[in-house]
């Protein structure tokens, strides 16, 4: 399966173009969340992606609640947060939101440790986790240096062992990847990330 992922699309008209124009050499498109700026124009960001080819499959960034992205991306797009789903023979298990919580304040959709674990615990087996935090120590790292990524979600890919783990969230480490045992952890940033992955 031909997959084209990507994060952080922050309603750049410029950017959701060129993904809408790769989608149409993929099988399935995975969107790691913060589609719109701060809680604002998710509709207007969702619409410029709805020429995508290929199904979508999205978590929440910090910038948008499981709810809203739910509700304005319509029956077309699937979201998922803290649940899986299977397309063409792939299993791909989606949390979002900023873990662990963001320092940027009450319009920022965060979790807790604790809270991602227990939502990640939720998943037996994955071939891809999508998230829209990185893993603790993988394509995590600030302009200033600090590794601000979760620990649950490294845990969680260190027991499933998923093909791939996608994930966003930190702008200095886009396009930036690593390994966990088995896993390529990839941050993918808003540019296309073309993906082969057998069934």
């Amino acid at each position: 399966m031909r997959i084209l992922a990507f994060s952080d699309l922050h309603a750049s008209a410029a950017r959701a173009a060129a993904l809408v124009e790769a989608s149409r050499e993929a099988d399935l498109v995975l969107g790691a969340g913060d589609f719109c700026n701060a809680r604002r124009g998710l509709p207007e960001a969702m619409a410029l992606l709805g020429g995508l080819a290929a199904p979508l499959l999205a978590v929440p960034g910090n910038a948008e609640s499981a709810a809203e992205l739910r509700a304005a991306a319509g029956p077309a797009v699937t979201v998922l947060h803290g649940e899986g789903a299977e397309i063409g023979g792939i299993r791909v298990f989606g949390l979002g939101c900023g873990v662990p919580v963001t320092p940027f304040g009450p319009w920022s959709c965060d979790l807790t440790e604790a809270e991602a674990e227990a939502l990640l615990d939720r998943c037996a087996a994955c071939d891809i986790l999508l998230t829209h935090s990185p893993p603790k120590g993988v394509a995590d790292v600030t302009s200033s240096g600090l590794s601000v990524g979760s620990t649950a979600i490294r845990d969680a890919i260190v027991r499933l062992q998923p093909a791939l783990a996608l994930c966003g969230h930190i702008h200095d480490s886009w396009g930036a990847e690593g390994r966990i045992g088995a896993t390529r952890v990839v941050n993918l940033g808003p540019a296309p990330n073309l993906f082969e992955l057998a069934p």
